[in-house]
């Protein structure tokens, strides 16, 4: 008798205190990490969904780029954290390929978070410098096969989405391409307006205004019809490489553990956002699109976090891609 009274007491006290977690949080600000550098797609995409969180949840929500490793510092920040969800990381198709990377690290992506939500699913560009005189993705593709001097292509970093897409690209055309490893796409993206490399492939979010204000020259686009923002760049099934259609997607996650109450606090958050008019339009304008109804919520994240981390496994042993 008196262990069934202890066993319900301790029971209702982890009842009560999830419920106060849920009715005091959030009650300070929260930090979303992004693992690369500002001027990015992740980068871009963080900051959007922190200004719409500080709105929905009355309460600052910040963006801080912990930068090195290929995203490992700043995804060992957020494992390493206080399960309270004050502190959170927004990233990408990338994150699956961290424990790939580091395998002596000891890393499970789907063991080591817990998931909040998907927010966008981003179709990749290639786009070259306008100092490179290269024209079309025909055109690209010739220059890589000619046996010449092998083109630059700028990536966010190892184990990012450009640099899985570079590697994949590359492989895919048969041709000749120097990966240039930047911590984040922003620093790539300025070296490919500067004409110090010729190309890079990264998310629309970035591109689409550089190619629009003709800072840089997009060939193709990976979607499977071209994106009402850029509507004079073929996709690449149109312009010769229909194999080539990657798309990424965009999520938040916290560390394991985190408060049931508190989860569902900033999953329902993001879900009011990602399912608005508004997020629908503004990352639109960014030739991005949100999840679909089957890929929203905690377990669909949780379900392509299990199912990435499996396909890229063989994929980037295949491709070479290891942390330099």
């Amino acid at each position: 008798m008196f262990k069934f009274l202890a066993r319900a007491a301790l029971l209702s006290a982890l009842v009560l205190q999830s419920a106060f977690a849920a009715d005091a949080y959030p009650s300070r600000p929260i930090t979303i990490v992004v693992g690369v550098a500002p001027g990015g797609s992740l980068d871009a995409l963080a900051r959007l969904v922190a200004a719409q969180m500080t709105i929905d949840l009355k309460q600052s929500v910040v963006v801080e780029n912990t930068t090195g490793a290929g995203g490992l510092v700043g995804y060992q920040k957020m494992t390493r954290s206080a399960p309270d969800g004050y502190t959170l990381m927004f990233s990408n198709s990338s994150m699956v390929l961290i424990p790939l990377m580091f395998p002596k690290a000891g890393l499970d992506i789907v063991g080591d978070t817990t998931p909040i939500g998907h927010v966008a699913n981003v179709p990749m560009v290639v786009a070259v410098s306008n100092q490179s005189g290269i024209q079309d993705l025909g055109a690209l593709m010739t220059q890589m096969k000619s046996g010449g001097a092998k083109l630059n292509f700028g990536s966010g970093g190892p184990g990012t989405t450009s640099h899985l897409a570079e590697a994949v690209f590359i492989k895919m055309v048969g041709g000749q391409g120097e990966l240039v490893a930047y911590r984040g796409s922003g620093p790539a993206l300025a070296d490919v307006m500067a004409g110090t490399i010729e190309g890079i492939i990264d998310q629309t979010v970035t591109l689409t205004s550089l190619h629009q204000s003709k800072r840089v020259k997009a060939l193709a686009v990976s979607s499977p019809k071209r994106t009402a923002q850029l509507p004079d760049v073929p996709t690449f099934a149109e312009a010769g490489l229909p194999q080539f259609d990657m798309q990424i997607w965009n999520g938040l996650v916290g560390p394991k553990g985190l408060p049931p109450a508190v989860a569902e606090v900033l999953q329902k958050s993001l879900r009011r956002i990602v399912e608005s008019p508004e997020w629908r339009d503004r990352i639109g304008q960014l030739g991005a699109e949100p999840p679909p109804a089957s890929e929203l919520g905690p377990q669909a994240l949780r379900a392509t976090l299990a199912a990435d981390q499996k396909k890229l496994a063989g994929m980037a042993g295949e491709l070479n891609l290891q942390a330099r």
